[in-house]
C-alpha cells in the first residue's frame, strides 16, 4: 500500500505532467467557432427562370380572379427579374383589375422603360385609360398597340368598346367583327356585335349574334338575358323565354340591376326591353333572389375590416 494521502501512481511523473498540460490546454483553449451553414445563391439565369415560373403562376391565378394573390406573385417576379417586361405587365393587370390605377400606372411605366415597342404595354395603357373613362385616349393607345400587333383579337374587342362608348356604333361594330374574325370563339366580341345591332334597330341580326355567342359558351349569362329580353319584346313571352331569363339571373345576379347592365354597354333600347321583361310576374321570385344576392355581397364588402394601407411603391430596378 502507499502512504496515507498518496494515491496509486498510474503514470510516470513525466507523462503525468504531459497529460495534465494537455488537459489544461483543452480546458483553457478558446472555444471553437460555430459552424456557418452553406447558403446557395442562385445565378442570374436561375433567378430569371424562377421569375418566369412565378409569372406564369401569377397569370393563372389572375385568370381565376384571385387578384391580390396574383399581384403578390407578380410583385415577387419583378423583384427576382426586374428586366422582365411580362412580369411588369402582369403586375399592372392585377393592380388594374383590383382598381388600383396608380400602382398599375407605375408598373406600366417600368415596363415601358424596358421596351417601348411592346404592344402589350400600349394595350394595357389603353385599359387604364378605359378605367378612367378617357375613351378617346384609350382608342389612340389601342390603335398604337395594333400597329405593333395587328392580329390581336382582344385588342380589337377593346377598341370596339372604346368606340361604342364614344357613340360611334358603326366603327365599333367593325372592330367587334374584326375581333371575332381573328378569333372565331371570342364570344364577348360576338355578343357586343349584338349590342350594337340592337341599338341600330336590327333586332333580328342582334338575336342571331347572341345565339352564336351562346353556342360558343352556354354558361355565360349576358347573351342569354339579352336574347330573352329581345324575344320578349318581339312578342315571344313563352315559358322558354322566361326560363332563359331565370337561368341568366341565377348565373349572374348583377344583371338584375339596370346600372350593371349599363356598365356592360347595354344601350337604352336593350335596357328598356329588359325592364319590360322584368315586369313579368313569372320572374319576380328570380329577381328577388338575384337582388338579395347583390345586396348580400354589398353588405359583406361593407363589413370587411379595413387593412392597414399597403405601401403601393413598386420594386425598382437595381
Amino acid at each position: 500500500m502507499g502512504t496515507r494521502g498518496s494515491g496509486p501512481i498510474l503514470f510516470p511523473p513525466g507523462l503525468r505532467q504531459s497529460v495534465l498540460a494537455t488537459g489544461l490546454g483543452c480546458c483553457l483553449a478558446a472555444p471553437a467557432s460555430a459552424l456557418v451553414p452553406y447558403v446557395y445563391i442562385p445565378g442570374e439565369e436561375e433567378l430569371e427562370a424562377s421569375a418566369l415560373s412565378i409569372a406564369q403562376a401569377a397569370a393563372q391565378v389572375l385568370q381565376i380572379g384571385y387578384l391580390e394573390d396574383a399581384a403578390s406573385l407578380a410583385d415577387l417576379s419583378v423583384r427576382l427579374a426586374p428586366a422582365n417586361v411580362q412580369s411588369w405587365l402582369l403586375l399592372a393587370a392585377a393592380r388594374l383589375r383590383n382598381r388600383d390605377s396608380a400602382a398599375a400606372k407605375e408598373a406600366l411605366a417600368q415596363a415601358k422603360l424596358l421596351d417601348t415597342d411592346n404592344a402589350g404595354i400600349w394595350f394595357a395603357e389603353g385599359s387604364l385609360a378605359m378605367a378612367s373613362d378617357d375613351f378617346p385616349h384609350a382608342e389612340a393607345l389601342i390603335r398604337r398597340g395594333l400597329e405593333l400587333d395587328p392580329e390581336n383579337a382582344n385588342a380589337y374587342f377593346d377598341l370596339g368598346n372604346a368606340l361604342f362608348l364614344q357613340a360611334r356604333g358603326e366603327e365599333a361594330l367593325a372592330a367587334f367583327q374584326e375581333a371575332s374574325a381573328k378569333q372565331e370563339d371570342l364570344w364577348p366580341a360576338i355578343n357586343n356585335e349584338g349590342l350594337v345591332l340592337y341599338e341600330a334597330d336590327q333586332p333580328e341580326a342582334a338575336m342571331e349574334r347572341w345565339r352564336q355567342a351562346i353556342a360558343i359558351n352556354d354558361q355565360v349569362a349576358e347573351p342569354v338575358l339579352a336574347l330573352a329580353a329581345a324575344l320578349y319584346n318581339q312578342g315571344d313571352q313563352s315559358q322558354v323565354t322566361i326560363g332563359m331569363a331565370i337561368r341568366a339571373l341565377d348565373q349572374e345576379s348583377d344583371y338584375a340591376e339596370e346600372a350593371f347592365q349599363e356598365s356592360q354597354l347595354w344601350g337604352e333600347k336593350l335596357r328598356a326591353a329588359t325592364r319590360r321583361l322584368f315586369m313579368d310576374s313569372r320572374l319576380q321570385s328570380a329577381l328577388e333572389r338575384a337582388l338579395s344576392m347583390v345586396n348580400l355581397r354589398r353588405l359583406e364588402q361593407d363589413s370587411t375590416p379595413l387593412l392597414p394601407e399597403e405601401d403601393s411603391t413598386l420594386p425598382q430596378s437595381p
